[in-house]
C-alpha cells in the first residue's frame, strides 16, 4: 500500500513582505526554504517543531486581491495557552471570530483575507 504524509499547504499572497511579517508576528513562522523564478517567488514557512510548511506564493504580475470564495477552508494551529494567544492576536487586530466558549477556538484573518483557526492544545489521555 502506498503511504502519504503532509508536506505543505499554499496561500497565494499579494504582498509577500507584509505576509512574512504577519506570519512571523502572529504565529512565529519563519522561512525554511524558498524558490524564485522570473514570474513568482515561493517562501515555505515552518514552525520549528514539525516538517509541515505553509507555502506563500507571490505571483509578480498579480495586482488584484484573490477571490477566496466563502471562506470554506482554513489552516489551523494549536496553542498551549489559548487566552494569551487570543490577547496577542486581539492586540494585532486580526481576530475575526471568537465564539466566547470556555477553552474554545477562534479565527484570525491574514493580510490577504485567509482565515486561520487557533485551537487549544489537546490534553493527552491518561
Amino acid at each position: 500500500m502506498l503511504m502519504f504524509h503532509f508536506d505543505h499547504f499554499n496561500f497565494n499572497v499579494l504582498n509577500l513582505e507584509r505576509s512574512l511579517r504577519f506570519y512571523d508576528e502572529a504565529l512565529g513562522l519563519h522561512p525554511v526554504r524558498e524558490r524564485r523564478t522570473d514570474s513568482y517567488r515561493l517562501v515555505f514557512l515552518g514552525d520549528g517543531q514539525t516538517n509541515f510548511c505553509l507555502e506563500l506564493t507571490h505571483l509578480f504580475d498579480r495586482t488584484e486581491p484573490y477571490d477566496l470564495g466563502e471562506q470554506e477552508f482554513h489552516l489551523a494551529f494549536m496553542t498551549e495557552d489559548i487566552e494569551a494567544s487570543l490577547k496577542k492576536h486581539e492586540a494585532m487586530g486580526c481576530v475575526v471570530q471568537w465564539p466566547k466558549t470556555p477553552g474554545g477556538f477562534y479565527f484570525l484573518e491574514d493580510p490577504d483575507g485567509y482565515w486561520i483557526e487557533i485551537i487549544p492544545e489537546r490534553k493527552k489521555e491518561a
